[in-house]
């Protein structure tokens, strides 16, 4: 399907960087009853060392549907393995970020799941 800094068949993991973006994130994506029940939050650590800021932004980064120009940014990322994550802007929340992972880096088995819990959604969101 591919998202905002994929194009389909490139595989990136999205993850945000508070719970807060993180919600809002979904909001924008689903209505409540498509929302599953046994919705989980998950907290992730990834070795600091091997992360990009992503500063140089296509023009329309933020655009919908997607820019074509966001969408090879991560493509980029993917293939040329330069790093295990990049922090790229939230179109949804101004002044957050975002983080996308390579789940297909050498260095993709140091991403740790640290705390996973069952995570309940306020209907008022939806």
């Amino acid at each position: 399907m591919g998202g905002r800094w994929n194009s389909p068949g490139v595989e990136i993991i999205y993850a945000a960087s508070n719970r807060a973006l993180a919600m809002s994130e979904v909001a924008v994506h689903v209505t409540f009853e498509m929302m599953p029940h046994n919705y989980w939050m998950m907290e992730i650590g990834l070795p600091e060392k091997d992360y990009e800021k992503i500063i140089d932004l296509p023009k329309k980064w933020n655009a919908f549907p997607y820019a074509e120009a966001t969408r090879a940014v991560g493509d980029k990322f993917v293939l040329e393995q330069n790093a295990l994550a990049i922090k790229v802007p939230s179109a949804v929340v101004q002044g957050e970020w975002n983080i996308l992972i390579n789940p297909n880096h050498k260095n993709f088995d140091q991403v740790k799941i640290i705390k996973a819990e069952p995570f309940s959604l306020d209907r008022r969101l939806f």
